[in-house]
């Protein structure tokens, strides 16, 4: 029998949102109590971040609920939610069968709406698609039937996703704004209102809505810390804040964060704990340490988030570029038009620097029917930006500079610091080709003044066969004095130009080469030069 003072404390903490303790408070009564207070028990070490805890007390909760199919139900959903939120794919969904099973033979409840939601966002209904038509139609007339507000919730992020994944994204985020607006007002039970809060900001991610990202963002933080600012959410709230906060720079502080909330909530959310792994390889690649990038690229394969177009753009780096197309083109297959669209304006770059400029072509275009389709500015963006490289590769001056111009005004209403740089590289070559130097230079200027401000690695524009063309006539002399070991005042005195203007050449070969060194450029020349000879 459980101390009555003891359990009505506990609850109280659990009222309060006093989740530590609440949490000790139950541990001095766990065995004598009860399947709702077993499950209340579950929440605080949910809210806690010790989902090992949770799952046990959950297990033990429903092995002690008499034979009502409803409570059942619901609680193997919770189990599954939590199991599959931490990476346990195969176990959460068979619990998910499990509930549809028991609730086979029954009258739609609530339940039935966790069951549908469940289902569509895993991919376990009759269609094996995510958030399938049928589950947002039979999601809909369920919430109708009910008209409770967790069930119009759940069944508005079915519908939204639905209406997302068709191209309807006006529609989509109408529908996933209001649910949000339901979960900030504290009609659904925590559990699920959190799966709600993380799924609409994936979405805004996919889309690249970084807008909507950015305020959603910022309710779960309030919501998190209304709840108690709980560690679990608390973590999750800051690798999406960093993932924001990265665009406009501070990236040595935001790298070592990020590394550190990502294992902080590895085994609570390994998925959103995958997304920050992620987000650090990027980091790391821009900033030129690809073993640190491959490390972290390997942390968010393992909880489950292919780390593309990051990893093919790494072995592109490296020289590597059919391995990085065979990469891409592997996760190219058909498929979700939303998840295509994420990796076309890296799959365009990989193209044109393995000699592929009619896949590239294609590629460019089906980006900008998706910026089209979806609305994002992200999406136009990255579709100007691929429209830009797509024009240098055929030579068109005029036309990259236009399609590079769109794009970087897009990145700069976006504050993505990073973007602008390469859009601004790009447009350094356009100009090269209009025969505007002055123009390409100013380019290259604040691309590098960017790039230095974010500790970033030079950029590369990388496009087939066009080393004659990547140095003006005065620069291939000036390297290759440097290539001989020449000092610039030596050099001076060879091309009769001042040292400044020898410096001033050597800023710009390091940033069209993407190299930080004399050594590295002249080891560039002088495969250059050898490549030539033959």
């Amino acid at each position: 029998m459980a101390d009555g003072g003891l359990l009505e404390r506990a609850r109280a903490d659990y009222r309060a949102r006093r989740w530590q303790d609440a949490r000790d408070a139950y541990a001095e009564l766990e065995t004598a109590l009860d399947p709702d207070d077993l499950r209340r028990y579950a929440e605080t070490q949910w809210w806690l971040g010790e989902i090992d805890a949770c799952l046990r007390l959950l297990d033990a909760a429903i092995r002690l609920l008499p034979t009502d199919a409803e409570k059942t139900a619901e609680l193997a959903l919770v189990i599954a939610l939590v199991r599959y939120t931490r990476g346990d794919a195969t176990m959460g969904a068979a619990w998910v069968r499990r509930a549809a099973r028991i609730l086979a033979a029954h009258p739609d409840s609530v339940q039935h709406i966790y069951l549908i939601y469940s289902r569509a966002g895993m991919g376990l209904d009759d269609s094996g698609v995510l958030w399938s038509t049928d589950a947002a139609d039979r999601a809909a007339a369920v919430a109708a039937r009910l008209g409770r507000a967790d069930a119009d919730a759940l069944s508005l992020v079915v519908a939204g996703m639905r209406a997302l994944r068709e191209g309807e994204v006006s529609e989509a985020f109408d529908r996933l704004d209001d649910a949000m607006l339901h979960v900030v007002a504290g009609d659904v039970p925590p559990i699920w209102a959190s799966d709600v809060l993380c799924t609409t900001i994936h979405a805004c991610d996919e889309v690249a809505d970084f807008r909507r990202m950015d305020a959603w963002t910022r309710a779960t933080e309030e919501w998190s810390a209304a709840n108690g600012a709980p560690p679990v959410y608390t973590g999750v709230c800051r690798v999406h804040r960093l993932e924001l906060q990265s665009a406009g720079g501070d990236w040595p502080r935001i790298e070592g964060e990020l590394e550190s909330v990502c294992e902080a909530i590895a085994a609570t959310d390994a998925w959103i704990a995958g997304t920050g792994w992620y987000q650090l390889g990027e980091l790391r690649r821009l900033r030129g340490d690809g073993v640190g990038a491959r490390v972290a690229y390997g942390q968010a394969r393992v909880r489950g988030i292919e780390p593309l177009p990051g990893a093919a753009l790494l072995d592109l780096q490296d020289g590597r570029a059919d391995r990085a197309w065979t990469m891409l083109t592997s996760a190219l297959a058909p498929g979700d038009a939303l998840r295509r669209s994420r990796l076309l304006r890296a799959a365009v770059e990989v193209a044109l620097a393995g000699g592929r400029r009619a896949d590239a072509g294609v590629l460019s275009e089906e980006l900008d029917a998706a910026a089209t389709r979806f609305g994002s500015d992200g999406l136009k963006a990255w579709a100007a930006q691929a429209r830009a490289m797509v024009g240098l590769a055929d030579g068109d001056g005029p036309g990259a500079v236009e399609a590079a111009n769109e794009a970087l005004e897009l990145f700069r209403r976006l504050g993505r610091r990073w973007d602008q740089a390469h859009v601004l590289t790009a447009s350094a070559r356009a100009f090269e080709l209009c025969a505007d130097h002055d123009a390409a230079a100013g380019a290259r200027i604040r691309a590098h003044e960017i790039l230095e401000d974010l500790g970033a690695a030079p950029i590369v524009i990388h496009l087939p066969d066009d080393e004659d063309d990547v140095l003006t006539a005065r620069e291939r002399e000036v390297i290759a004095l440097v290539a001989e070991g020449h000092p610039n005042r030596r050099i001076a005195q060879e091309l009769v130009i001042s040292e400044k203007t020898v410096g001033r050449h050597l800023a710009n070969i390091y940033i069209k080469l993407g190299v930080s060194t004399r050594t590295a450029a002249s080891a560039w020349w002088h495969a250059h030069s050898a490549r030539s000879r033959r």
